[in-house]
């Protein structure tokens, strides 16, 4: 039924502060490093209480969840967003990787925070990580939610990865840019302008790669996890078909949820409503 509405050793290292406005009033959120090996991962902080992580989309940074950071942190959750490699001041190898690489660093990032098994939300390429990790770590993982998922084992359609990579390139016109924009990730009527900013290129390269190199069979079923499947009701990746046949799979662990009015920046469409359905999930855990 559809409801429509590694490890190694880790050490934490500088923090600094930063305030942000919510709708829910003023949050605190905090930057620390969490270095592993050749690897330090950036991670934005807030709030206290059962831990929540979120992954961003491919090419793109924990900034996205901003404004529903806030409203969960709010809610009395603990909200940890790792910057993928490349982003902010994450640095580590960008070659010779896959999903594996990604998944170890969410990994070293929740036991950096002594407060896990965590609920892990991945949108979009962090779906993946989140389901990966769930299968090779899933004593960190608490349940996944996948916010905007390509679940299916062949990659996207490649008009829609031209899309994304055109939306992603700063030396084309805006006017195309928006065009690349509205076509792979926002629904009719919302403002693709959102997403003008906000694009890591060679992030986009690294992880893009970095997916396609790791095969979709690995991480589809997310271990033995339960999901929150947030799915948008206008995702050219992926339809609420693809959610239903999900969920025939994997059986009662899948709970589907469908986002009204959003396409594949659900997130930025949405925040409310993703926010909302994401603590209402995370306090009926057990």
């Amino acid at each position: 039924m559809i409801r429509a509405r590694m490890c190694c050793a880790i050490s934490v290292l500088a923090a600094g502060f930063l305030m942000i406005g919510a709708a829910h009033g003023v949050a605190q959120v905090t930057r620390s490093i969490v270095a592993r090996g050749d690897t330090q991962i950036e991670v934005l902080s807030q709030g206290g209480g059962p831990l929540i992580v979120l992954l961003p989309s491919l090419g793109r940074g924990a900034e996205d969840f901003d404004a529903i950071a806030a409203r969960v942190a709010a809610a009395g959750f603990r909200v940890v967003r790792p910057q993928p490699r490349g982003i902010g001041a994450s640095r580590g190898p960008m070659t010779g990787i896959d999903l594996h690489d990604y998944a170890n660093d969410v990994a070293a990032v929740i036991e950096s925070q002594k407060g896990g098994p965590a609920f892990v939300v991945g949108h979009a390429f962090g779906n993946r990580v989140a389901r990966l990790l769930a299968t090779t770590r899933p004593e960190l993982v608490r349940a996944v939610a996948l916010v905007a998922a390509n679940v299916g084992r062949d990659p996207s359609p490649p008009k829609v990865r031209e899309a994304i990579k055109a939306s992603a390139d700063l030396s084309l016109p805006e006017e195309a840019r928006l065009a690349a924009l509205q076509f792979a990730f926002f629904a009719p009527g919302n403002d693709a302008r959102a997403w003008l900013a906000g694009w890591h290129s060679d992030v986009l390269a690294a992880e893009r790669i970095a997916g396609d190199k790791t095969p979709r069979e690995e991480d589809f079923a997310a271990g033995r996890a339960p999901v929150l499947y947030l799915q948008p009701d206008h995702d050219p990746l992926a339809d609420v078909a693809n959610a239903e046949a999900y969920k025939r799979t994997l059986g009662e662990r899948v709970t589907v949820v469908v986002i009204p009015h959003a396409g594949h920046a659900a997130i930025t469409e949405q925040p409310d409503f993703v926010a909302e359905e994401l603590v209402k999930y995370a306090k009926a855990l057990p």
